[in-house]
């Protein structure tokens, strides 16, 4: 083999085992130096070098594209944002062979840029750098979004130095840098660098590449932001199934016990049904109350009536209103009105209850649209039967004898007996609507209606005069006026209970006409009054309640001091004209009006009472 041929395949071998290029150019120059074929040697060594520099391309790029593909494969399993910035920034030092390789973010709302991730730096002034909008090199990049590589920082003047960022770059130690642009679409977040301590030259293919994991950089970032905001939706969703949730069973539970106060008055269930119920659901005591204020039902604690103020908030908004009476009992009471549209039929009230979510508030407000219900169909049926029952009353009253035995069946069928012994009452108040007095009395049973303007009440009952003064006095502070009663009976049968009708309302105008306005009492217990207006006059009965222990007396003891009284009375009260007309002594005279007065009490002097004794007097005289 000749020598040329030999160095021929020294070269092969060497650039086989990836001799470097020195190795190579020496094998031409140990040829020459001895002699040898050298001269020919020189293309194959040249082809050779050549041949070295295509294969380290390929080594390189090949090395370049695995780096990419890395990356790639980082950001498909990475679920952490900050360790795929790690890893490209690690990369990229590696790959371009530098000293420092870091990357640096956007801080739109503060105005700033700050380090995110570096490798390679050793000065803490440096990593904790943080500099303007548009300062240094990187703000040169974030500007025109293309890259830019200097050999010598300092020296160069085509971007804006700081102090700031030239001593943090000089603690360092850098020389030479190159950034590239990291954006997502069309905006720039940050800047990628790979820089060196040394002067050094970036090749285009090194800037192509630190490009390439800069776009991979922002897609991890880009990934990381619709991985946050995807997760923030997601908690939002979950927060707003959670909340449609609870509000769904909210509904449910509400709907639930609505049906069932519903079915509860549809059932035919009544006020203190319905007030149990509505407690049972809401965990509190309720009570219910009329348009004037006055309780139809309550459970748990007894709370105030509420206020008109109160009351008048929550009719205005339709909403419960917690009360605004003052003091730690009314703290935890709510108030809502029962209304029919404009119509206002009453209150509920709830206590208990220091909070009130929404959904018992709802439920609450429900209840009272249940209320509502309940006291339309009572005045519904109230208006009905006062219908019946004044009809009723009117026949009665108008023509009693037409068919008694009809109206009494009428009675039983309204669960009045007519032919039992009743009391007839009839109420007066001025100023107050006559169904409102009537609505009033019907807690006393019997048979109530209105008739001829007056309020007339069946009862039965034995002591009328009891009855009155107590009907009087319960009714008048049941509509806040005076009522006056007149009463009649007991008496059975349409017939008298019409005549003991007229006597009741006949009762009423005398009350009224001697200033009794707000008592009640039969003609009876008028006194001598009622016996001067009644059309059924007990002049017996009368004369034995007045004078009966003076009368009782003379019978005993054969005195005359009915006859003394007689003379008394009228002599003026004068003791001297007394005694001459009686021809006894005057002591005769004081000693008999002390027996009267100890038999009929200290006050039979007194002017009502003495007008009293000298009408039964000129009585017992007509009967003798």
């Amino acid at each position: 083999m000749s020598d040329q041929a030999a160095e021929i395949r020294r070269l092969l071998e060497l650039l086989a085992d990836g001799a470097s290029g020195e190795r190579l150019a020496e094998v031409a120059v140990t040829a020459r130096a001895r002699g040898e074929a050298g001269a020919e040697l020189g293309p194959a060594t040249e082809l050779a070098l050549r041949i070295r520099r295509t294969l380290v391309g390929h080594r390189r790029r090949e090395a370049e594209l695995t780096a990419l593909f890395d990356t790639a494969s980082d950001l498909a399993r990475q679920r952490d944002p900050d360790a795929v910035l790690r890893s490209i920034v690690r990369r990229s030092r590696l790959l371009l062979g530098v000293d420092v390789s870091y990357l640096s973010l956007n801080d739109e709302a503060a105005g700033t840029t700050y380090m995110r991730v570096t490798d390679g730096s050793v000065s803490a002034l440096f990593q904790d750098l943080k500099l303007g909008m548009g300062e240094g090199l990187g703000g040169l990049v974030a500007q025109t979004a293309r890259p830019y590589a200097t050999p010598d920082y300092f020296r160069d003047e085509r971007f804006a130095h700081t102090r700031t960022i030239d001593t943090a770059v000089r603690d360092e130690g850098l020389t030479a840098i190159l950034g590239v642009p990291l954006a997502i679409g069309s905006e720039v977040i940050g800047v990628l660098y790979a820089s060196n301590r040394a002067a050094r030259e970036f090749s285009p293919e090194e800037v192509a590449l630190l490009s390439s994991l800069a776009d991979h950089a922002a897609i991890a970032l880009d990934n990381a932001r619709l991985l946050d905001e995807t997760r923030r939706a997601l908690a939002g969703l979950n927060a707003a199934n959670e909340t449609i949730s609870a509000h769904n069973e909210a509904m449910h539970h509400a709907e639930n016990a609505h049906d069932q106060l519903m079915d509860l008055v549809l059932r035919g269930g009544d006020v203190p049904e319905v007030a149990a119920a509505v407690a049972s659901v809401l965990h509190g005591g309720i009570a219910l109350y009329d348009a004037d204020g006055h309780e139809l039902a309550h459970t748990g604690r007894v709370p105030l009536a509420p206020s008109e103020e109160d009351v008048a908030a929550s009719r205005r908004t339709g909403r419960a209103v917690r009360t605004a009476r003052p003091g730690p009992s009314n703290s935890d009471t709510w108030v809502c009105a029962v209304r029919a549209g404009q119509d206002l039929l009453g209150s509920l009230v709830l206590t208990g209850r220091a909070e009130l979510a929404d959904a018992d508030r709802r439920l609450f407000e429900r209840a009272a649209v249940v209320a509502a219900l309940l006291l339309m169909r009572r005045r519904s049926v109230a208006s009905a039967e006062d219908e019946v029952r004044g009809e009723l009353l009117t026949d009665l009253l108008t023509a009693p004898g037409r068919n008694p035995d009809a109206l009494i069946a009428r009675g039983h069928r309204l669960g009045v007996d007519l032919g039992a012994p009743q009391a007839v009452l009839v109420a007066h108040a001025e100023r107050v609507p006559r169904r409102r007095l009537a609505m009033a009395a019907a807690r006393y049973g019997g048979l109530v209606g209105v008739h001829a303007e007056e309020v007339v009440l069946l009862a039965g009952a034995d002591a009328v005069d009891e009855l009155a003064a107590t009907v009087a006095a319960e009714l008048g502070t049941a509509v806040d006026c005076p009522v006056t009663v007149g009463a009649a009976g007991p008496v059975t049968g349409p017939a008298a209970l019409a005549e003991a009708h007229a006597e009741a309302a006949k009762c009423v105008r005398a009350l009224l006409a001697l200033g009794r306005a707000g008592e009640g009492a039969s003609m009876a217990g008028l006194g001598f009054v009622g016996q001067l207006l009644g059309d059924r006059a007990d002049l017996a009965g009368y004369l034995r309640a007045t004078l009966g222990p003076v009368l009782d007396y003379d019978a005993r003891r054969g005195t005359a001091l009915v006859d003394t009284l007689r003379a008394y009375f009228s002599c003026g009260a004068n003791l001297t004209r007394a005694k001459d007309v009686l021809h006894v002594h005057v002591n005769t005279v004081v000693q008999r009006l002390d027996r009267i007065g100890s038999l009929l009490g200290a006050d039979w002097q007194e002017p009502e009472r003495a007008l009293e004794l000298q009408l039964a007097i000129k009585l017992h005289r007509l009967q003798r």
